[in-house]
């Protein structure tokens, strides 16, 4: 293990962590009553794990850009010092009564979950052409 290595995971859960942040606080935004912000995070976060899968080809820099999404995500949907919330629970911020802010996370699992465990393509290609 170098230490190139290990600055890029870190450099990775840094990325993830401010898509995070920046996802999770814009994810309730509504154009006509569409969940335009939460489309938009999620593809974004799809973009970004794509994104790292494919340049840097190490799951475990998948894994730490998903950790730091998901941990933004989480820490952002705790209530703050002052009593302000940014991810509401309940029907507050609702669909159908489904609440965006659990879509918003539960997505985001998936979306990392899937970029971790997707299949080493490269690999298998290489292995044929021998």
């Amino acid at each position: 293990m170098t230490l190139s290595r290990i600055l890029g995971w870190f450099m990775a859960l840094v990325i993830g962590a401010v898509y995070g942040t920046a996802a999770t606080i814009t994810h309730g935004y509504r154009l006509g009553g569409w969940p335009v912000g939460l489309a938009i995070a999620i593809i974004g976060a799809a973009a970004m794990l794509l994104a790292v899968r494919l340049l840097i080809d190490d799951r475990w820099a998948t894994l730490a850009c998903g950790a730091g999404l998901l941990l933004a995500t989480a820490v952002f949907a705790q209530e703050g010092p002052g009593g302000s919330v940014i991810v509401p629970s309940g029907t507050t911020d609702a669909i159908a009564g489904i609440n965006l802010g659990i879509v918003w996370f539960v997505c985001a699992f998936a979306l990392v979950l899937a970029a971790v465990l997707w299949p080493d393509t490269k690999r298998h290609r290489a292995d044929a052409a021998n």
